[in-house]
């Protein structure tokens, strides 16, 4: 048996990802409705082999449907989830909205599958942040084998993390360079093209990012509050994929071979670590794959035990469309979909 499923946000970069790997993953759908704002009203996406008009979100009645992903900004999804949970289906909610809500559980299956127990409490369950759900995952069988002390994270965002106002911004600025000159920045506070950013998101008054904030915050939630956790986030000319420099330090001993093979045996992670000038993943050779790839792995002899490593994922997929696709799984197996009566 199947479920009625909507996805809300479906005409953006994370929403059509979301249909496509509901597709690919053969996940058990009756009837599928996309969702957008009245602007989007009768745009078309593809669902396989289907073809979906978009639906008004002000018109739809989500008492017709079981479960619904949510791939909209954080103001959108704190006015409507609550709405739309109230009226029966499990939300799963991509934005930051409801993430630190201890009433709301905020899921890597890899991590933490456990907490969907309290996901009925509002009937929504929240995504992490991209660079997040990655890092988690290579993270937790660590941490549960050495117990982690500290943790210095330096990531190198996609262009995608900013949606496609973003992607087209460095398409623009970098065809520009080689004719009449790069346009000037839109999306981003500076120019993208053949350069970097140190800043992600807005400033907090002590400095930091919120989205490196959301960086700790989340991973406390969902491994340990002790973690000491520091990050610098930086936007890079990449199209999709996110990279992230980490280091490590543990309260118990733990060297290199052992990491590798624990990495080697924990769902959700592929280690591609050879000593030679291709024995690494790069963000390019993620794009439109499932795990998280771990690479570089070594000690860190500035430390009593520490480790480096280096992750990469594809943040449109692991980072956001595939692990919500995962907690809809999880939920499957777990009989904790309500399924209704067809009228």
């Amino acid at each position: 048996m199947g479920y009625r499923v909507a996805v809300v946000g479906a005409t953006g970069n994370v929403g059509r990802e979301m249909l496509n790997i509901l597709e690919e993953v053969e996940f058990p759908v009756d009837k599928i409705h996309a969702i957008a704002s009245r602007k989007s009203i009768g745009v078309q996406v593809s669902f396989g082999s289907e073809t979906v008009a978009c639906e008004d979100i002000a018109q739809f009645d989500f008492s017709t449907v079981d479960l619904v992903l949510m791939s909209v900004s954080g103001s959108f999804s704190k006015e409507w989830s609550p709405k739309i949970g109230a009226a029966g289906p499990i939300v799963i909610d991509n934005s930051s909205a409801f993430r630190m809500d201890p009433d709301v559980p905020l899921i890597v299956p890899e991590v933490n599958p456990d907490d969907v127990s309290y996901a009925h409490k509002k009937n929504i369950i929240a995504n992490p942040n991209c660079s997040t759900a990655q890092l988690v995952v290579a993270l937790k069988p660590l941490h549960e084998r050495a117990k982690i002390k500290r943790v210095v994270v330096s990531t190198y965002q996609s262009v995608s993390g900013a949606g496609k106002e973003g992607m087209d911004e460095l398409w623009d600025q970098t065809k520009g360079v080689f004719v009449l000159g790069a346009p000037p920045p839109k999306k981003f506070p500076k120019q993208i093209a053949f350069n970097v950013i140190p800043f992600i998101g807005a400033f907090n008054d002590d400095g930091y990012t919120d989205e490196e904030a959301k960086m700790w915050n989340e991973t406390h939630k969902m491994i340990d509050p002790a973690i000491k956790l520091t990050v610098t986030c930086v936007r890079v000319p990449v199209m999709v994929g996110h990279a992230e420099a980490v280091n490590i330090e543990f309260h118990n001993p733990l060297d290199e071979d052992e990491a590798r093979d624990l990495l080697r045996d924990s769902p959700g992670l592929v280690v591609i670590d050879k000593r030679d000038e291709t024995g690494y993943m790069t963000p390019k050779e993620a794009q439109g794959e499932f795990p998280v790839f771990v690479s570089r792995i070594r000690n860190d002899p500035t430390v009593e035990h520490g480790l480096n490593m280096w992750v990469v994922a594809d943040n449109l997929r692991k980072g956001a469309a595939l692990n919500a696709i995962q907690i809809a799984q999880l939920l499957d197996e777990r009989g904790l979909i309500k399924t209704k009566a067809i009228a």
